[in-house]
């Protein structure tokens, strides 16, 4: 069975109604989880604790889903010069 990684980031958004960060370089990576149970329990966490600036948020990102192995020219392949 393959391994399913979830990673959970965040920062603050230009604007509440768009996810759009303010810094790309200011992002805030919680961690990488080894699945869904742990990785919500840790953005659950950083939501909650930044739940007073309306401009923060924080994302799950199935990090399986970036890159179908079965698919060759998938997005994140390597490229070549």
């Amino acid at each position: 069975m393959p391994q399913r990684l979830h990673l959970v980031f965040g920062g603050e958004l230009i604007s509440p109604e768009k996810n759009v960060f303010k810094d790309t370089a200011a992002l805030h990576v919680v961690g990488i989880y080894p699945n869904y149970e742990t990785a919500y329990l840790a953005w659950k966490a950083e939501a909650q604790r930044t739940v007073d600036n309306a401009h923060m948020r924080y994302f799950i990102a199935n990090l399986h889903r970036l890159r179908q192995e079965d698919d060759q020219g998938s997005a994140t392949e390597p490229m070549t010069s």
